[in-house]
């Protein structure tokens, strides 16, 4: 069930919180050590959050929308008082002292917090299998990724173990863990939520959003996130509306966008190309109006993204130098253990090679004699790429495209080709370049019985359209009432 009947519930005594925390936490311990999507989970904590939130409704007091609702949280996102590692051994140890705002703004809302779950190491991958403390599975076939980057807090929903949960955007880390988990991944308008407290990948690309089991768990969720921020200077100050006021408002007349570049690449695999096709014409049998459209830099996409998101990556990861907090390596040779020396062996130690690589990549990037030629030229493409979008919405209300190129792919299919695990963002990156908002939403399955994503995308701030669509597709196409059996781990 979705947060809304689960409300209802609660509501009308029929379980409490504590009752339905300890349902999840019994899940967690099912089926979590074959699905590995938590870090670390927060029992006690939960516990006495849905006891005080049972209490309050004992004694007649009015409750916020998300009372007892349990979720997990992405590690990346700080959380005071409990680990947050972004799954690295740099940050093994670290406890923030602060709340990120959109935790914050959830435990105000009344929801119950889990546990904090896996992700590729500081958020760069798209498998979650670059963690440090071991790779997530994914609960349609164990010895299939979950994607990534947040593919932990993809594969909790997918399996069960919470009602919803939060992770981050950068190049398509909501979005394609939930097309390969069979759930609904929104990354929002870069700035529509704060990204407080998130630690920071690429500054000009992150974004925090949510995962949930149906279109409108997602719109309850953008709902308590969203807003202006002051301690984030790039969180817009536009006013959140009623996220869920509209889903069930008809689609006809909408003119939806199929983006040329995105169905005739190679490496498209027909069983996706033919669901998301079929996922079209379902909208057009809502009234929806298909129209080809083209975005001649969109497949450009990767090679600018993988300019950018690595040179921001090489800034923010600076700070971590063993000093003043995270991984210290042990002390070397008596009199060879000066500051410089000590940095270089901590980062070397602390951070995973794919980390290292972006790192290396990005320092290149921003090195002197060749900002011009990369990185500025990198930010230049961008501007291209937005413009493409600019110029496709003035003539349709949404873009359509498969969410990733491919269903989940096995457990270290493309452990020694990093560049064969940059294509898996292919569709997703283009977005997060021109800041726009999109969502994942499950469309069929492949002849595994591995889920396929469908990925909308509309103008900036529009994501009541967003959701709107992505909604009344979800309420027609039903896919999920022909899952295929014997699927999703026991």
């Amino acid at each position: 069930m979705g947060i809304a009947e689960w409300r209802e519930q609660l509501r009308r005594g029929e379980v409490s919180a504590r009752e339905l925390t300890d349902r999840h936490l019994a899940r967690i311990a099912a089926v979590d050590p074959t699905v590995h999507a938590f870090l670390e989970v927060t029992a006690e904590r939960a516990r006495a959050d849905a006891d005080r939130i049972d209490a309050a409704r004992a004694a007649g007091e009015s409750l916020p929308p998300l009372a007892g609702i349990p979720l997990a949280i992405k590690d990346n996102l700080c959380t005071k008082g409990i680990r947050t590692t972004c799954s690295s051994r740099m940050l093994e140890t670290f406890v923030p002292p602060y709340e990120s705002t959109v935790t914050e703004r959830l435990w105000r809302a009344g929801a119950v917090l889990l546990g904090k779950t896996n992700l590729d190491e500081f958020a760069m991958g798209s498998s979650t299998e670059t963690s440090a403390f071991g790779a997530s599975r994914n609960p349609w076939n164990p010895d299939r990724v979950p994607g990534g980057s947040s593919g932990g807090s993809a594969a909790a929903v997918a399996a069960g173990e919470c009602i919803g949960s939060l992770g981050s955007d950068t190049g398509g880390s909501i979005r394609q863990p939930a097309s390969f988990c069979g759930v609904v991944g929104l990354k929002p308008t870069y700035g529509r939520v704060s990204r407080w407290g998130l630690v920071a990948f690429a500054s000009s690309l992150d974004q925090v959003g949510p995962f949930s089991s149906s279109v409108a768990d997602a719109a309850e969720l953008l709902q308590v996130i969203a807003g202006e921020d002051p301690r984030d200077a790039t969180c817009l100050r536009a006013p959140v509306p009623d996220y869920s006021a509209d889903l069930e408002k008809p689609i006809a007349g909408l003119r939806v966008g199929l983006i040329r570049e995105c169905f005739d690449q190679e490496g498209l695999d027909p069983a996706v190309k033919a669901s998301v096709l079929a996922a079209a014409a379902q909208l057009e049998a809502l009234g929806c109006e298909l129209v080809d459209v083209s975005c001649p830099r969109f497949n450009d996409g990767i090679a600018t993204y993988y300019v950018i998101a690595p040179s921001e990556a090489s800034a923010n990861l600076a700070r971590y130098d063993g000093v003043k907090y995270g991984f210290r390596a042990a002390p070397g040779e008596p009199g060879s253990d000066g500051l410089a020396a000590m940095t270089a062996r901590s980062r070397a130690e602390g951070f995973g090679e794919e980390v290292q690589r972006r790192i290396l990549i990005g320092t290149y990037a921003l090195s002197a004699g060749y900002v011009d030629a990369y990185y500025r030229k990198a930010q230049q493409v961008r501007t291209l790429i937005r413009r493409d979008f600019d110029r496709a919405f003035e003539t349709v209300d949404v873009l359509l495209t498969p969410t990733s190129p491919t269903t989940a792919f096995p457990s270290g299919a493309h452990a020694g080709d990093p560049l064969a695990m940059y294509l898996a963002d292919l569709l997703t990156i283009p977005a997060n370049l021109a800041g726009l908002p999109a969502i994942s939403v499950p469309c069929g399955f492949d002849a595994q019985g591995l889920p396929i994503g469908l990925q909308l995308i509309t103008g900036v701030l529009e994501e009541p359209k967003l959701l709107r669509v992505a909604h009344q597709y979800e309420q027609a196409a039903r896919v999920m009432d022909a899952r295929p059996a014997a699927t999703l781990v026991a």
